[in-house]
This record gives structure tokens, C-alpha cells and sequence, in this order.
């Protein structure tokens, strides 16, 4: 059995579900600190720690840490040479954020479907207003860009409204029923260009980043919307409002920008064909009770010598 006698938690899971952890495995001391300027002192000794991407560097002098697990699907901000120097194991949230984020995915698609932007604003204004350019979401090709947790999740859901889904993704892996045709990032451009929707839950990492550039949102159709909740580096973003304002896309719908708060005097923020979501799409009351989940699982895989769930490959980045 592998050694876990201690465990670093930098992160607010709340006491409740603090307590479920410990009364799965009593004999596990759980030091909790949510300072990140006391962290490295407080949590020196801890053999593994549960935190974001970006509290990994923080522990740096842990002479024991040997697993770290995120709550981030994410893990762009991790220093991976550090932890392969020390042998450290890491896992991440993959999954917990899939149901949550694959309906606010959904919301933004009918958002430009039905017009609410524009109903929307004109409610601010007190007016009747009928007026709008609305469509129907049956029948329209849906490209997501990542079948991960949350690109199969947002794909399952906009087939059961009737759209055609095709997918783009990095491996050979099995695909849900519900999407028709499959592409890998060197062959995705067809797909890109002939669908409606184009949906991006790609993980960052130095293959993706700036992957949707100005020639490539040049093969979308001027009546296509894209959506991001990756990362915001994904996109050229220049490039993104060049295309917004030239009527090259017919909008953007983005939970994640670049750089992030999004400054106030970014022309985004003013664009009638933008639905920003300042990366909220993570909310949820119950993701939390399913990162417990998981973590209960990968202690009790970790104390067996089993497989961890989520183990992020330090070369791919996910």
C-alpha cells in the first residue's frame, strides 16, 4: 500500500464535504490552508496536496509530496518540469465541470438562436421590440473542437435538439453514437468550415494555443458562431474581433478571453454579436460534491497501487 498519511488541501470544498474525506479514511491528517502566502510553510510536510493548477508551484520545498490533485480540468499553469524532477503524480478535475459546463455551452447557443442579446438590451430600453433575426438550432451542424468530459457532455445535449454534431479530437478514441463524423486537429478544417457552430473545449497546451488563428477563422462562414470555454489564448483574439466587425462571423461566444479580467476598454466588451460569460461557466452547486467524489476515489486507488482516475500526461499537458 502506498504511503498517504497527509494531505494539503489549499482550496475551500466546505467543511461538510471536508468531513466526508475524513470519514472515509480516519486515519488521514487533512491540514487545510486557504492563505496560498501561508502555504508552503503550512503544508511542507504533506505527502499530496488538492488545489488548483497554480498552487503546485507553491510547494515547491515539500520534501514528501508525491500526488497532487486539481480541482481545474486544466492544467496550463502547472510546472511539470518540477514535478518530474520529484517524481510527483498529477491528476486533475476532468469530468467534475462536464454536466455544468456543457449547459451553459447550450444556453449560449440558444441565447443567438432566439435573439436574447438584442431582446435583452431592448428590455433595458422599455421597448416592444420584435424585430429580430432569429433562427432554429434543429437541423444545424455543431462542430466541437475537444472530446473530452465536456465536449462529449455538450454534444450529447445539442443532438437531443436536433443538431448534426461533428467532432474534432487529438486521439483515436471511441465516439458517442451522437456525433457523425470525426476529425483530428491536422484534419478538422473541412469540418470547421461547413458547420453552423463551432465549439471549443480544447485543453491549452503548446500544441493548441493560438491553434484558431486568422487563417483559420477565415474558413469559418460569415454566418458561423464560435464558442470558447478552453482557454482564451485558443484563439487569436485580434483576429476574433477583426472577424466579429467585419461581419466574417456572425459572433462569438466566450466564457474565456485573453488576458482575463477582460479590460474594460476591450472593443469586446461593446460588440452587439458578444456574449461574454467571464469564465463562469465552471458554476454549479453540485460540481464540488463530484470533485469529493473523485477525490475519495483516487485516495482509495492511491493507498491500493491502482490506477489513478485523470492522470495528466507532463508532455501532452492533459
Amino acid at each position: 500500500m502506498a504511503q498517504l498519511r497527509t494531505l494539503g488541501v489549499t482550496v475551500d470544498v466546505g467543511e461538510a464535504r471536508l468531513q466526508r474525506v475524513r470519514d472515509a479514511f480516519p486515519d488521514l491528517e487533512i491540514l487545510v490552508e486557504l492563505d496560498l502566502a501561508k502555504a508552503p510553510q503550512a503544508l511542507a510536510g504533506v505527502d499530496a496536496i488538492v488545489g488548483r493548477g497554480a498552487h503546485v508551484n507553491l510547494l515547491a520545498n515539500s520534501r514528501n509530496l508525491r500526488w497532487v490533485q486539481t480541482l481545474t480540468a486544466g492544467s496550463d499553469a502547472v510546472s511539470f518540469d518540477e514535478l518530474a524532477k520529484r517524481n510527483v503524480v498529477l491528476t486533475n478535475g476532468s469530468g467534475i465541470h462536464a454536466i455544468n459546463v456543457a449547459e451553459h455551452l447550450v444556453s449560449l447557443l440558444l441565447a443567438f438562436a432566439r435573439a436574447l442579446p438584442a431582446l435583452f438590451r431592448a428590455q433595458q430600453r422599455h421597448q416592444w421590440f420584435r424585430n429580430t433575426d432569429q433562427f432554429e438550432l434543429y437541423g444545424q451542424t455543431a462542430c466541437v473542437v475537444g472530446l473530452g468530459d465536456i465536449g462529449q457532455a455538450f454534444a450529447e445535449r445539442a443532438a437531443a435538439l436536433g443538431m448534426r454534431v461533428t467532432g474534432v479530437r487529438r486521439r483515436e478514441l471511441p465516439t458517442p453514437a451522437c456525433i457523425t463524423q470525426v476529425a483530428t486537429l491536422d484534419t478538422m478544417d473541412p469540418l470547421l468550415a461547413e458547420a453552423d457552430h463551432i465549439v471549443i473545449c480544447l485543453p491549452l497546451t503548446q500544441r493548441t494555443g493560438n491553434i484558431f488563428n486568422a487563417d483559420r477563422l477565415a474558413l469559418l462562414k460569415p454566418s458561423a458562431y464560435i464558442y470558447n470555454i478552453g482557454r482564451g489564448e485558443l484563439i487569436d483574439q485580434e483576429a476574433l474581433i477583426a472577424a466579429l466587425r467585419n461581419g466574417r462571423l456572425a459572433g462569438a461566444g466566450l466564457d474565456v478571453t485573453t488576458p482575463e479580467p477582460l479590460p474594460p476598454d476591450n472593443p469586446l466588451w461593446d460588440m452587439d454579436n458578444v456574449i461574454i460569460t467571464a469564465h463562469s461557466s465552471g458554476g454549479s452547486p453540485t460540481r464540488m460534491d463530484r470533485f469529493v467524489d473523485l477525490l475519495i476515489d483516487n485516495i482509495t486507488r492511491y493507498r491500493n497501487d491502482q490506477p489513478l482516475r485523470n492522470v495528466v500526461d507532463p508532455v501532452e499537458g492533459y
